[in-house]
């Protein structure tokens, strides 16, 4: 009987160990694939996505946000916010976006990036129906849950620290701040819904 017990003991324990064996293995294989997948985010144009990632990998979120908005312009074929229409914005690359967002995700620990402002525009009731519809109400809650707003005024880009410990969701701004005001920002969250971010 003893020996018995002492068999299904040994079994436990080498059940319990082959379980922690694999857990050992599985986050090894967990952070080898998330540094190829960090990889795999470049691949598809280096060059234009790399300056982006090194800023945000070495924290500079004020250089990141200026390098989102030269990325997104230079995509549309335009060296001026002012040449970039709302209406171009509907028609702007998903994949884009979503490589933009994806390296904000990653190197901000998912604080900062464009799905977060969209799922932060959902959180204060903003839906593709409110974005059409430019409820400039909407835009007001998205603005002061994200620190975009105070005293219910908006703030100038200018006024952004860029710091880590700001508001979840606020950055990238810089982008937000153009000539065609509210309309662009409710287009560019259309935009947003549609590519499913």
């Amino acid at each position: 009987m003893d020996g018995e017990r002492s068999q299904d003991e040994l079994i436990a324990r080498l059940e319990m160990l082959e379980t922690r064996l694999e857990g050992f293995i599985q986050q090894g294989l967990t952070e080898r694939v998330a540094r190829l997948e960090d990889a795999l985010t470049l691949v598809t144009d280096v060059e234009r996505y790399q300056p982006l990632q090194r800023l945000l990998k070495t924290g500079k979120l004020q250089e990141a946000d200026e390098e989102t908005v030269r990325v997104i312009l230079q995509e549309a074929g335009t060296p001026n916010r002012e040449d970039l229409t709302p209406d171009e914005i509907l028609r702007f690359p998903c994949s884009v976006l979503r490589v933009i967002d994806r390296l904000w995700i990653t190197y901000t620990g998912g604080r900062f990036g464009f799905s977060v402002q969209l799922q932060l525009y959902r959180a204060v009731g903003g839906t593709l129906e409110t974005a059409i519809a430019q409820d400039a109400a909407m835009l007001n809650r998205l603005g002061e849950r994200v620190g975009w707003r105070q005293n219910d005024q908006w703030k100038t880009v200018n006024q952004a620290r860029h710091d880590l410990e700001d508001p979840v969701g606020c950055y990238p701004v810089v982008w937000w701040d153009s000539p065609y005001g509210a309309k662009m920002v409710n287009y560019f969250l259309s935009r947003l819904f549609t590519c499913g971010l």
